[in-house]
């Protein structure tokens, strides 16, 4: 209570000097003006002193920006990979690489088959990209030869969908130079479904009709017979399609919101035992 009182006089010395000093400067004198402005120093010296005094220990935070912990994550990155590149040639070494290395973090250290896998060039990685911390986008591939996607990877949804040949406000070409579409004629793998497809999200809605191919991950992890949709309409989606980053989406959603009785592509990756349960 007796430090508050201290901090209250202090604060009302300081507005009582600043007073005298802006409202009467043609009736205060010099001798006074100077007076004023001492006390006024020196409550605010002994102010700046208690505020320093007060028992709490103050640390200076300053935010990393994105960009340091970008180019921090690329370092640690590049410095795994020319590890196991290096235990290519080195097999006795592949050991250190694979207990020192990690292209996934501390959380999840990376097993002796996946620095090994990198050694020999499969990455088993997806760059996720962030477009105003609102589009968290991709790419995939999908039929065979693959033909390339880029997709918003969507945790709220559970079907993959890609624009077709001859969609409809499917983007142009002169903006983002358009969107990829998807022309099964090309691919050895494809097989017609044909059942319909019509799915409504927050922003609007797409139509189209299912199909069956195989999509490829990470350029090498190759998921055989994928149920998706090839997309005729997106013009439920709006300018946010057309000016979106994005050509098609990937469901991460539960099997049960996926339409169709498609099943997600990551729970064909697993049944088909390209990647770890979990």
């Amino acid at each position: 209570q007796h430090d508050g009182n201290k901090k209250v006089t202090r604060k009302v010395a300081i507005i009582l000097s600043l007073y005298l000093i802006t409202n009467n400067k043609e009736q205060t004198s010099t001798t006074t003006m100077k007076y004023s402005l001492f006390a006024v120093l020196s409550a605010l010296s002994s102010f700046t002193t208690a505020q320093e005094d007060d028992g709490l220990i103050r640390m200076k935070v300053m935010k990393r920006s994105n960009h340091e912990m970008v180019a921090q994550h690329l370092e640690r990155e590049n410095k795994a990979l020319l590890m196991a590149l290096d235990a290519k040639n080195n097999p006795a070494d592949i050991t250190l690489v694979a207990s020192s290395a990690s292209l996934r973090g501390a959380a999840q250290q990376p097993s002796f088959e996946e620095q090994l896998a990198v050694a020999q060039g499969r990455s088993e990685s997806v760059t996720i990209k962030d477009y105003s911390n609102a589009q968290y986008y991709g790419v995939l591939e999908v039929g065979s030869p693959p033909q390339e996607f880029t997709v918003i990877f969507d945790t709220g949804s559970s079907n993959l969908w890609v624009p077709q040949i001859n969609c409809k406000n499917c983007g142009y070409w002169f903006m983002n130079g358009g969107k990829h579409k998807f022309d099964h004629s090309k691919s050895t793998t494809y097989v017609v479904d044909g059942t319909d497809f019509h799915i409504q999200y927050g922003s609007g809605d797409v139509k189209g009709s299912f199909s069956v191919d195989d999509v490829t991950l990470a350029q090498d992890i190759v998921i055989k017979g994928q149920k998706f949709a090839e997309v005729s309409d997106a013009g439920g989606l709006g300018m946010g399609y057309t000016l979106g980053k994005f050509d098609g989406i990937m469901g991460l959603g539960f099997e049960g919101l996926s339409l169709g009785n498609a099943e997600t592509v990551f729970k064909n990756a697993m049944d088909q035992g390209l990647v770890n349960e979990g």
